[in-house]
């Protein structure tokens, strides 16, 4: 059988299958992904291919998981030089973000859409809690949507209490795959369950499926809006370390910087002090932000801070 890994704890995992059914897995022996290390082999939105075990309790095994069209991944909180995939398979990803209550600083902004960018994951940013910006606010709001619109990104401006934007987020999940992500404390929680009112009733079935194999970390969860549309929702990101971009690849996941690349006088250019390099020129000219430049120098010289 086939099917679509929608939750996990660990050891065991819920995969629904094509007729929409779920089941109770577990993984048949070890998986390693070549040139990988990661803490968890399988990742909700993993597409699978399992067998129904006849021992009466309703429980599958799963022998071959299908190659990932795409996958968002960060640095493993719990093994060293280990990385974690938080989601795959994905249509697009939207980037919960706050300029209150918490703010979401642009080094964490950035490293996401880095990651987004290195996999082929289109992403949105979506800055929730408008309600409580004022005149102020509301304008740095539309600066930082300028800079980061300018380059590609589309941004929108919701709020979970007054409804803004809302109509334009349920469209714009629709026929799509959609990883929600952000720091804890965003409201990613509060516009799920304003999209999805029922969404107790939905994964009602499935609320006791973690009582085997436990696992102390926590995971994303897929929940159907209907029929061909699904929201993944993941645990607060503390921290979003980069993995696996070389140092002399990672501009190329700066949109802004991807374009000049050409002009540097240096093909293996770094954009940190190499003499022609067109990138630090844009930076001087206003050409390119600053603040994603800062952002860039973080990553490129390994900075520990990737809050």
């Amino acid at each position: 059988m086939k099917g679509v890994v929608v939750k996990s704890t660990g050891s065991w995992y819920l995969v629904r299958d094509e007729a929409g059914k779920l089941h109770r897995a577990r993984l048949r022996g070890k998986f390693k992904l070549k040139g990988l290390k990661v803490s968890n082999p399988l990742a909700v939105g993993d597409r699978v291919e399992f067998d129904v075990e006849t021992t009466g309790e309703d429980t599958a095994v799963i022998h071959k998981i299908e190659d990932r069209e795409n996958y968002i991944i960060r640095k493993s909180t719990h093994k060293a030089e280990h990385a974690h995939i938080i989601a795959a398979n994905l249509d697009q990803a939207l980037l919960i973000a706050t300029l209150v209550s918490p703010r979401t600083s642009f080094g964490f902004i950035d490293r996401f859409l880095v990651t987004a960018e290195a996999y082929g994951i289109p992403t949105v940013l979506v800055y929730n809690k408008t309600d409580l910006y004022d005149e102020e606010m509301q304008e740095y709001q539309r600066q930082i949507s300028y800079m980061y619109e300018k380059i590609g990104y589309k941004s929108m401006a919701v709020s979970a209490h007054t409804d803004e934007g809302m109509e334009e987020l349920k469209n714009l999940l629709h026929g799509k795959t959609t990883l929600f992500s952000g720091h804890s404390g965003v409201g990613k929680s509060t516009l799920i369950n304003l999209i999805v009112p029922d969404l107790e009733l939905k994964t009602s079935e499935i609320s006791g499926f973690s009582d085997k194999g436990v696992h102390t970390t926590t995971f994303a969860e897929m929940f159907e809006i209907d029929g061909d549309t699904f929201i993944i929702d993941t645990p607060g990101i503390k921290e979003l370390g980069i993995v696996d971009i070389p140092k002399q690849q990672l501009g190329h996941f700066f949109p802004e910087m991807r374009a000049l690349m050409n002009q540097c006088r240096f093909n293996n250019c770094t954009h940190f002090n190499e003499p022609g390099c067109a990138v630090v020129e844009a930076v001087r000219h206003n050409g390119i932000s600053l603040t994603r430049y800062e952002s860039y120098l973080s990553i490129l010289q390994g900075d520990d801070n990737r809050k």
